[in-house]
């Protein structure tokens, strides 16, 4: 079978446990980037099967016109909103996509909370600034912001959302959050002080701890359209 592998940027699918299975298979990975869906055509023609990079192209109904030899299309996350699955099903592609946040633990996105907890704090830290300046010679000129007390606000309480707003309170923030269904997403356990280190209290989060705001339905004119095969 010929396979496709693209957008993969850092060249990280080759170092996984699912490569080494593939032995015995035509195996093409992709690293470069690129928003042109027919780049999409030209790097799967030929090919039984694909494997998307999370969702950073369309893959249309003309799309898959054009790949009559594709059986089988692999999505590396849960979110399937950019195949149209309708178009999949009349040609007989099989969609497979991976579990999301909530799969036992065993998708990782817990990934994406500390990524962005990263970009937080280069940030308000002038990491990047001061970096370069230390290369050149210069000790640190910028103070920064501190975290402690400061107010966090978190938009779509989900898994990701949680992971990030316990950081925010193991660092001493005030975390405020939007969800669509927030009674349901407030739920959360929260870091509290105990004696023992690093070990969070399984009670429920009170006001002080996380305040959960409901947030407004998108339009219809806003929602993407899914087609479920």
């Amino acid at each position: 079978m010929k396979i496709a592998v693209i957008h993969d940027y850092a060249d990280v699918f080759r170092t996984t446990r699912a490569y080494k299975q593939l032995q015995g298979h035509d195996v093409v990975v992709h690293t470069d980037a690129y928003t042109d869906p027919a780049r999409v055509v030209e790097q799967v023609a030929g090919c039984e099967a694909v494997l998307l990079t999370q969702q950073r192209v369309p893959v249309t109904r003309e799309i898959g016109a054009r790949l009559p030899d594709l059986r089988f299309i692999s999505q590396t996350s849960a979110n399937v909103y950019h195949i149209d699955l309708g178009a999949c099903t009349e040609h007989g592609v099989v969609v497979s996509a991976g579990r999301g946040g909530g799969g036992g633990g065993r998708t990782p996105y817990s990934t994406t909370a500390e990524l962005t907890w990263g970009l937080i704090l280069a940030s308000l830290r002038h990491l990047p600034f001061e970096v370069e300046r230390l290369k050149q010679g210069h000790w640190h000129t910028t103070v920064g912001t501190r975290l402690e007390g400061n107010m966090l606000g978190i938009y779509a309480f989900g898994h990701i959302g949680a992971a990030v707003a316990r950081v925010g309170r193991a660092f001493g923030m005030k975390v405020a959050c939007w969800a669509v269904k927030a009674r349901r997403r407030a739920p959360v356990r929260r870091v509290s002080r105990s004696r023992r280190a690093g070990r969070p209290s399984s009670r429920r989060p009170t006001s002080s701890a996380c305040t959960c705001r409901e947030a407004r339905r998108p339009t219809a004119s806003s929602r993407p359209t899914i087609s479920r095969a």
